[in-house]
């Protein structure tokens, strides 16, 4: 019983996102990304200052990403250690007889 219990458990924090959320955040991300590179484009500058701008934008976005991606691993992380050390108290509490001596 308590296997299923903790399998539901799983399953329903593995997507903890809906999918209105998730095309929000991706339609979000490929406007602020294409109206930054169309504004780079049509401005009244030089080549060389184009690439530039449009070279900080690209390094921005994936130093966004990599910032992301770290805090999320550092999260799960902590989680696993956390299931684990409830996994041994569980075992040690369920092994545990307070009647022996």
């Amino acid at each position: 019983m308590a296997t299923t219990k903790s399998n539901s458990v799983l399953n329903s924090a593995s997507n903890p996102h809906s999918t209105g959320w998730i095309i929000q955040v991706w339609a979000s991300l490929v406007i602020s990304i294409g109206g930054t590179l169309v504004g780079i484009t049509y401005a009244p500058i030089n080549a060389w200052v184009r690439g530039y701008l449009a070279m900080g934008v690209m390094f921005s976005v994936g130093s966004a990403i990599s910032v992301t991606k770290t805090t999320r691993d550092i999260h799960e992380a902590q989680q696993f250690t956390s299931r684990i050390d409830a996994a041994k108290l569980e075992r040690l509490l369920a092994s545990h007889d307070p009647y022996k001596m």
